[in-house]
C-alpha cells in the first residue's frame, strides 16, 4: 500500500487549523513561497491576511493573541522581512501574548554561502522568543510547529520558526503532526492558607490609608474584589491593563496611577501606608512605589514576580480569586473609613471635572469632545485599538470602558502604530462588532499604508485620527525638563481624509465643535454600510492635567498638597488651586481639602 503524502507546508498549516489559527498575517517574499502556495493549498480553511508592512502583521498577531487569548500568527521572508516582525514581536513579549512567527529561510542547499538575504536569524529572535527554532528536516516542520506553539501558550510569549524555503515543497507522509487531541483543563490554581490572609488582615486592621493596586491579575473576580473593598473600606487603584476589570462606575475605584492617571488616585495613592498589589505588573513601579515608606503586601500567581517592583512586607502566592474568596470568609466588617469616603469624594470631584471638559461647547476642537462622541456613538461591544501616546491618557480618563467592550493597547513596550493594526485584527477576530482605531496623527503616520487592508478585506473599521501636528506626549516631557526648548515634536500637517479617500477609505475632516456630531454620524452611517471610515479630527495640541506632578507630605501632623518642584522650576510657582486653574479646573479641590472634611489622619 503506496503512504499518504503532502507537502510539508500544508502539513504544517494543517497543524495551524486544528490549533484553531482562522488569520495569518504577513507579507510574501521569494524565501517564503513554498508557505505561500501552501496557503493558496489551504484558502478554504486558513485566511491569509495581506498587510503592507510587517511590522503590522505582527502587530496585528499580537493584538489578536491579547483581545481573543489565542494565539496570533505572522510571517516575514528572510533578511528584511523578517527585521520588520520584531517591533512586534517584541510587543508581543512584553504583553505577554502569545504569538507565532514564521520567518522565511534561503534553499537549505543555499545556507552558509553567503547568499542573497541569507542572515542568521535564529540569533536575531533569541531575545524576543520563548522558543526560536530553524527547522532541520522536511519531516521535521510540522512538529516544530506544533511544538512553538505549545510553548507560546505555555510561556505566554513568542515562538519563532524559521524555514528553509525548500524544505516546505518537500512531500512528507501525510499523518495527523498537530498535539490538539490533548484534552484541555485548567490548570490548578494556587490557594492562600488560613494564615497568610489572617497576616494580610492583620496588616489591613493596623492600615491607617490601605490601598488596593489591582492589575490585569483580576481577571473575571471584579465581584469579589468590589465586595472586599467595601467589606474592609480599602479603595482600589488600577494598572492601565486592568481598565475595565474593574468597574469604572463603582465609587471606590480611583482608576490608574501615575501619568496616564486619575487625580484621585495617585493623589490617594501617595499617602497610603499599606499597598496592597493584586495581579499588578506595573512598569512605573520604579517611580511610583518610591515616593514614600508604605507596608507592601503583593498576591500573585506566578512566585517569581515576587519582590520585583518592591520590598516585601508579605508575598501571598495565589490566584486573585482564591485569594479573595477566602479574604472575604475570613474577614470581618470594618467600620466606615474616613480615608475611604475622601478617596470616593474626591474621585466624584475628579469625574465632574471630565464630564465638564468633554461637553464644552465653545472654543477651539479639542480631544475631550471628540472622546465624548466615540463614546456616543459606541456600542456596547464595541472593540478599540489605542495607539501609543497622549490617546493612551485621554483613553483612560474618558473613554467609556461599560458593557462587553474590548480594547488593546501596546502596553509595555509602548510602540506608536499599534492602533490600525490592532483595529484590523480586532473586526477580523469580531466581524459583527463595531470596531474602532484611536491613533494620533504621529502613529498614524507610521502605519497608516494599511488603511489598504481595511479596504481589501471589507473591514469597516472607524479610524479616528486626533490630528495636532505634535508628538504631544512627548512635548509635555520637553515642557517638564529645565531649560530646554521643544526639539523634533514638531510633525507637518497632511489632510489625512484626503489620504484615505484616495486608498479606497471614507475621509471625514473636523476642525470645529460645530462639524463634530455630524462627522461622527456620516461614519456610524458608513461602517454600518459596510465600508471603512476615517475621521481627521484637527485638535488643539494643549496637554491634558498631569496629576503626576501633585505631591502629598506630612507636617505638623497634618498632609500637605503641592506641586513638584520640578514641574514650578519650568513652569514658575503655582499653588495647588493654580495649577488646578491652568488646567480649566478651577473647581477641582485637592484631596487634603477632603481629608479635612472627613477627618483622615496622617
Amino acid at each position: 500500500m503506496t503512504e499518504k503524502k503532502i507537502a510539508a507546508s500544508v502539513a504544517m498549516l494543517k497543524v495551524l487549523e486544528a490549533w484553531g489559527v482562522k488569520d495569518v498575517y504577513g507579507y510574501p517574499g521569494g524565501s517564503f513561497n513554498s508557505t505561500m502556495k501552501a496557503l493558496d493549498i489551504e484558502k478554504e480553511n486558513i485566511n491569509y491576511v495581506q498587510v503592507r508592512h510587517e511590522q503590522v502583521g505582527a502587530l496585528a498577531a499580537a493584538a489578536h493573541a491579547k483581545l481573543t487569548g489565542q494565539i496570533g500568527v505572522t510571517f516575514g521572508s528572510a533578511g528584511p522581512g523578517a527585521v520588520n516582525l520584531l517591533n512586534g514581536l517584541y510587543d508581543a513579549k512584553e504583553d505577554h501574548a502569545p504569538v507565532l512567527a514564521l520567518v522565511g529561510q534561503v534553499p537549505h542547499t543555499n545556507m552558509n554561502y553567503d547568499y542573497f538575504q541569507e542572515f542568521p536569524e535564529v540569533p536575531m529572535f533569541q531575545d524576543v522568543a520563548v522558543y526560536d527554532r530553524i527547522v532541520m528536516t522536511p519531516e521535521s516542520l510540522p512538529y516544530v510547529v506544533d511544538k512553538a506553539i505549545r510553548e507560546a501558550y505555555k510561556n505566554k510569549g513568542v515562538a519563532v520558526v524559521v524555514i528553509p524555503n525548500d524544505f516546505g515543497y518537500v512531500e512528507i507522509p501525510d499523518v495527523d503532526y498537530a498535539s490538539t487531541t490533548i484534552l484541555d483543563k485548567a490548570e490548578p490554581k494556587p490557594a492562600p492558607t488560613d494564615e497568610e490572609v489572617d497576616k494580610f488582615l492583620e496588616l489591613v486592621k493596623n492600615a491607617k490609608r490601605p490601598i488596593f493596586h489591582v492589575g490585569s491579575g483580576i481577571k473575571e473576580n471584579a465581584d469579589k474584589l468590589i465586595e472586599l473593598s467595601r467589606k474592609l473600606q480599602i479603595p482600589i487603584t488600577i494598572t492601565g491593563l486592568a481598565k475595565g476589570s474593574v468597574p469604572d462606575d463603582y465609587e471606590g475605584n480611583l482608576g490608574t496611577l501615575n501619568r496616564a492617571a486619575s487625580k484621585a488616585a495617585d493623589e490617594a495613592f501617595a499617602t497610603a501606608d499599606l499597598v496592597i498589589a493584586l495581579g499588578a505588573d506595573f512598569p512605573f513601579a520604579n517611580l511610583v512605589y518610591r515616593t514614600h515608606d508604605f507596608k507592601f503586601v503583593q498576591i500573585d500567581n506566578d512566585r517569581s514576580h515576587f519582590g520585583r517592583h518592591h520590598f516585601l512586607d508579605l508575598g501571598i502566592w495565589s490566584d486573585s480569586g482564591e485569594f479573595l474568596a477566602k479574604a472575604l470568609e475570613r474577614s470581618e466588617t470594618a467600620p466606615e473609613s474616613a480615608f475611604f469616603k475622601a478617596s470616593v469624594a474626591a474621585m466624584k470631584d475628579w469625574k465632574a471635572y471630565l464630564n465638564k471638559l468633554m461637553h464644552k461647547e465653545e472654543g477651539p476642537l479639542s480631544f475631550e469632545q471628540v472622546y465624548r462622541e466615540i463614546n456616543r456613538i459606541a456600542e456596547e461591544n464595541a472593540v478599540f485599538g489605542i495607539d501609543t501616546g497622549d490617546n493612551i491618557i485621554n483613553s483612560f480618563r474618558f473613554l467609556d470602558f461599560k458593557g462587553d467592550k474590548k480594547w488593546t493597547i501596546s502596553a509595555l513596550f509602548a510602540t506608536m502604530g499599534y492602533g490600525v493594526p490592532a483595529a484590523i485584527a480586532g473586526q477580523l477576530a469580531y466581524p459583527d462588532r463595531q470596531v474602532f482605531n484611536i491613533s494620533g496623527d504621529g502613529a498614524f503616520s507610521m502605519v497608516m499604508q494599511d488603511l489598504l487592508t481595511e479596504v481589501k478585506y471589507n473591514l469597516p473599521v472607524i479610524n479616528i485620527v486626533t490630528s495636532n501636528q505634535t508628538l504631544n506626549f512627548i512635548k509635555s516631557e520637553q515642557d517638564d525638563i529645565f531649560e530646554m526648548n521643544h526639539s523634533g515634536i514638531y510633525l507637518v500637517d497632511a489632510d489625512y481624509a484626503k489620504i484615505a479617500e484616495g486608498m479606497g477609505v471614507k475621509g471625514i475632516t473636523v476642525k470645529t465643535l460645530e462639524e463634530l456630531p455630524a462627522a461622527f454620524d456620516e461614519a456610524l452611517a458608513t461602517t454600518k454600510a459596510g465600508r471603512p471610515v476615517l475621521i481627521d479630527a484637527k485638535i488643539t495640541d494643549k496637554r491634558g492635567i498631569p496629576v503626576e506632578e501633585l505631591e502629598l507630605h506630612v507636617e505638623d501632623g497634618k498632609f500637605v498638597e503641592t506641586i513638584s518642584a520640578g514641574y514650578q522650576a519650568t513652569h514658575a510657582e503655582k499653588t495647588v488651586e493654580d495649577f488646578f486653574a491652568s488646567y480649566d479646573g478651577a473647581e477641582l479641590k485637592p484631596l487634603t481639602a477632603y481629608f479635612e472634611e472627613y477627618g483622615v489622619e496622617a
